[in-house]
């Protein structure tokens, strides 16, 4: 979703003064104003969309304000329903993005009639209408309420109070509400009152309103429609985070301001309605039209806040199983229940609950936990308190289906949202700027989780491959973000969806494990029980969790820190970006500096004076040594100095658990390069993997130069590791380089390459042809063998071209081959893959298949994915750009398919595009200059059997 663009303007002081000179025309001005904005037209949300503001599936904000008009006179007195544009209102609360702190959410009763019948699922449009009694404390005078509203007509607002001990009290006043208006883009309902509440008093605010249901995205309320068992059917779900329940119902919708709830479903009887708790009671309703109506109610839920609440109503069928004596229920499309497809994560789901239990030794405190398989879901996962909610693709798994990759996958997700019912549901922070502290401990304790039901696990490998190395690729000190961010830095609600990124979930994880890792697991455990026991049904700042930590620290004298945890931790969460950290082997000297994407010899406008506390934990010669701190620029370890020895070497960041990538001085490179031709094994794999991915990152960026990355896989015909071998396919034998069609250096690449790579591919060819389910448990194999693949019958092994013939033709047995056409024809609500015409446009030939394809089909592929996936694939299309020339033909052809905005994003990219493709053919001259010396030094001139 796109940041929506501004609307309105602010008069300044200035000007303000000079108009208050000009008499006349200040009470002109006052008197429209006064006009505009005390009679303001009964205009609900809803009419707007004809207006030019958004419709459901554009951007929550308004992108444009129309004028309200002149009212209509009203049989009975109501309070005046409208929207204000920003630049017809005076400046107040409205204007701001946190709610005012006059009112306390205590309690809602919400009541939403789900009006989704099973034979009118073709309807153009969906609505729903609901009713909300929400009991605040008023902690302010204040005649004027703020709440959160947006696409809802208001039908009636009353206030009552102030309240007795008794809610139901009939003698109870009311207060007059004079007015309801909207403030759009800020996604706010005000309600003027006749007379300003009291502090220390309680109110119940009494809303009636009408939402639409959304088709076209999985916001809010949304639509499902999907197929089983050969009948075309739809369900109802919500997704709330983070700023989506004002959508559904008006409330105060933000994370610290948390209540209980009683939810209430009206629905048609052919469904079944889920809540966050479990059912209370169920009747039955009649509409004027004398339809019969189901009423659900459900228990009171514990105090949270509006994200989590969660409502799904379907005609699905469900699995279940009792864990320490609450029910677990699985609930999916009939035909997936009936081929047991959600038998292998209910089965695992008990087990993770109660892992995660003892590990805290706090319980879950809901009676029930029911998941959801929804057909289609954005978000991938949620996991809503007692009703969590998975995109089928991730939750369900054929029981013949032996893949590890995808038990893996429903594996770490499950563990995920689970890991949530303490890490955000239990304890929610403050407010999105620290969303962290929810994603980024539920990221890390998946790892955690695996790894207790998987001892043999390779933790530390597949959290470099999962989580690390895609985090490490895109931060840097220039253009990424920090993980905590300021509160002053948000003005917009877009800005709060914006957070939900690799920096929020896997730098947030890297965080987590770091810290777990120079303090250890009994201390980081001990912090974070102390820290979930006193936030529970409550909300935390990082400051808070800091504390914790910093206690357990203090009451032990085994681990020694040079600064507070709060001063280390911060370092890391407040600035962005990571260091790059240069040990000197012949001196001991170790600096930092921020890492940077492409560093250049005069840095001056770039330099940070900011650095980092860092742990650094090492190893020598094999050995695990002493934790050291790096607490300043740069420092002096003597016990890191190497001999002259051959079997003297140093590597720092242990099992990859710091947060920076690590370079030596041209010695320490040389005894690593030394010790790999010697005996490989004696680096842990996890090492190997960090050498190979530091290397190549650290000369692509100009840290140290590709010649020093090549040296370093001068040993591989020894290693046997395929995760390994991945590391060093995707570095060298990059896409760049591919479209790079030199014959020279692909003679010199498989003449190198090949003589290395034969052994691991004659490892993994015989498993697959003669025991392919020896693979089932091996994850690692599983995500590196398409690259092995690739690379082999690209150099043009004959046995890797045999392969891939043979499990060709086995696919091609099968009806589903028209592959690009499946992306444009399937079914929108079914559809999970990923984007195939981008996948068949990443290959060299495929690039050419992709544009035809494009052409003859756009109207289609825009139908599907809308104009902007033109504007992803320019970069993959556009790969062997190097001249202006191939620009302007690139250009032309997507000209008449975009928008002038578009073009300009297009032109800019491909700019770019071009000049890193320069930058690719110089450092492809050095790698091909540095094949043809170590070929012909090597006197090797044989080529590897079945080499065509």
């Amino acid at each position: 979703m796109g940041p929506p663009s501004n609307s309105g303007f602010y008069v300044s002081r200035v000007v303000a003064l000079l108009l208050a000179g000009l008499v006349a025309a200040l009470i002109l001005v006052l008197a429209v104003l006064a006009a505009l904005y005390g009679h303001c037209a009964r205009v609900p949300p809803s009419e707007l969309y004809d207006r030019g503001i958004p419709d459901a599936a554009s951007s929550p904000r308004a992108k444009q304000e129309e004028l309200p008009t002149t009212p209509k006179p009203s049989p009975t007195r109501k309070p005046e329903v409208a929207t204000t544009p920003r630049n017809w209102r005076p400046p107040g609360p409205w204007d701001q993005l946190r709610l005012p702190p006059w009112l306390v959410p205590l309690h809602y009763e919400l009541e939403l009639w789900l009006q989704l019948r099973p034979d009118e699922l073709s309807a153009p449009a969906l609505h729903f209408t609901g009713r909300v009694n929400i009991t605040v404390r008023c902690t302010a005078a204040t005649s004027r309420l703020l709440l959160h509203s947006l696409f809802l007509d208001c039908e009636s607002a009353e206030v009552r109070g102030p309240l007795s001990s008794d809610a139901r009290d009939p003698t109870v006043g009311r207060v007059p509400v004079d007015e309801v208006w909207f403030a759009l883009d800020m996604q706010y309902m005000v309600l003027e009152l006749g007379e300003a509440l009291q502090p220390g008093s309680r109110y119940e605010l009494q809303l009636s309103f009408t939402g639409p249901v959304f088709q076209d995205t999985r916001e809010g309320l949304f639509l499902n429609v999907y197929t089983d068992q050969g009948e075309r059917r739809a369900l109802l779900a919500s997704q709330m985070e983070p700023t989506f329940a004002r959508s559904v119902f008006p409330c105060f919708d933000e994370p610290a301001l948390k209540a209980t709830f009683n939810i209430t479903i009206i629905h048609h009887p052919s469904y079944v309605a889920l809540s966050n708790m479990p059912k209370l009671s169920q009747s039955e309703k009649e509409d004027v039209n004398g339809s019969k109506w189901t009423v659900t109610t459900f228990y009171t839920t514990p105090l949270m806040p509006t994200y989590l609440t969660a409502f799904a109503v379907c005609d699905c069928e469900h699995v279940s199983r009792t864990e320490r004596g609450k029910e677990i229920r699985i609930w999916a499309r009939k035909d997936a229940i009936a081929g047991g497809d959600a038998d292998f994560a209910l089965n695992i789901t008990g087990p993770i609950f109660s892992f995660l239990e003892d590990l805290f030794n706090i319980s879950y405190p809901l009676p029930k936990t029911d998941i959801i398989a929804l057909p289609t879901f954005d978000s991938r996962a949620m996991e809503n308190w007692g009703l969590l909610m998975f995109d089928e693709s991730l939750l369900l798994l054929q029981p013949n289906d032996k893949l590890t990759e995808k038990k893996s996958v429903i594996s770490h997700i499950v563990s995920h949202e689970i890991g949530h019912q303490w890490f955000g549901n239990l304890v929610t922070m403050s407010w999105w700027n620290n969303i962290w502290l929810n994603e980024g401990f539920a990221s890390y304790f998946e790892f955690g989780v695996i790894n207790y039901f998987n001892p043999n696990f390779p933790r530390n490998e597949v959290f470099f491959s999962n989580i690390l190395h895609d985090i490490l690729q895109q931060d840097n000190a220039l253009v990424s973000r920090a993980v905590s961010m300021k509160m002053e830095n948000f003005t917009e609600t877009s800005e709060i969806n914006d957070l939900f990124d690799l920096f929020t979930y896997n730098k947030g994880a890297s965080m987590a494990r770091m810290l777990s890792s120079f303090l250890n697991e009994k201390i980081f455990i001990s912090a974070l029980k102390s820290y979930l026991e006193t936030f529970s049904y409550s909300n935390a700042e990082q400051d808070d969790l800091w504390r914790h930590f910093q206690m357990a620290v203090d009451d032990q004298s085994k681990i020694l820190l040079p600064a507070t945890v709060k001063s280390i931790m911060d370092s890391w969460t407040h600035q962005s970006g990571f260091p790059v950290i240069t040990l000197d082997v012949s001196t001991g000297i170790m600096k930092q500096e921020p890492f940077y994407l492409g560093k250049v010899e005069n840095q001056t406008l770039l330099t940070r004076n900011d650095t980092w506390i860092i742990p650094i934990l090492w190893i020598k010669n094999g050995i695990t040594q002493s934790l050291v701190w790096l607490d300043k620029s740069s420092k002096v370890f003597p016990e890191m100095q190497v001999s002259d020895s051959d079997s003297d070497w140093v590597i720092l960041n242990l099992n990859m658990t710091g947060y920076y990538r690590v370079n030596y001085d041209k010695l320490g490179w040389k005894k690593l390069n030394q010790q790999l031709e010697k005996d490989p094994k004696a680096i842990p794999v996890i090492h190997r993997l960090q050498l190979v991915d530091d290397v190549f990152s650290l000369s692509k960026n100009k840290y140290i130069e590709i010649e020093t990355a090549l040296d370093l896989t001068k040993y591989l015909a020894e290693e046997d590791e395929i995760i390994v071998w991945h590391a060093v396919l995707v570095n060298l034998v990059t896409k760049d380089l591919i479209s790079d069609v030199n014959h020279d250096i692909y003679t010199l690449l498989k003449k190198y390459l090949l003589k290395r790579l034969t052994s691991i591919w004659n490892i993994y060819s015989t498993i697959i042809r003669e025991n392919v389910a020896a693979l089932q448990d091996d994850y690692l194999a599983l995500i590196s063998l398409e690259k092995l693949f690739e690379t082999a019958c690209w150099l043009g092994l004959e046995d890797c071209l045999q392969l891939s013939r043979e499990l060709f033709r086995n696919w091609m047995n099968h009806p589903e081959n028209e592959y690009m056409e499946y992306a444009i024809t399937t079914s929108l609500f079914s559809f999970n893959e990923t984007n195939i015409i981008e996948v068949v446009a990443a290959s060299e030939v495929g690039r050419y298949i992709a544009k035809d394809f494009l052409i003859n089909n756009w109207q289609a592929v825009i139908e599907r994915y809308g104009t902007k996936l033109l504007v992803s694939l320019v970069y993959v299309i556009g790969r062997t750009i190097s001249t202006d020339l191939q620009i302007t033909e690139l250009q032309q052809f997507c000209s008449h398919m975009l928008e002038e905005h578009q073009r300009l994003t297009v032109h800019a990219q491909l700019q770019t595009i071009k000049k890193d493709n320069l930058k690719s053919k110089e450092r492809n001259a050095r790698i091909a200059a540095w094949l043809r010396k170590n070929t012909e030094l090597s006197g090797d001139s044989r080529h590897s059997s079945g080499v065509l």
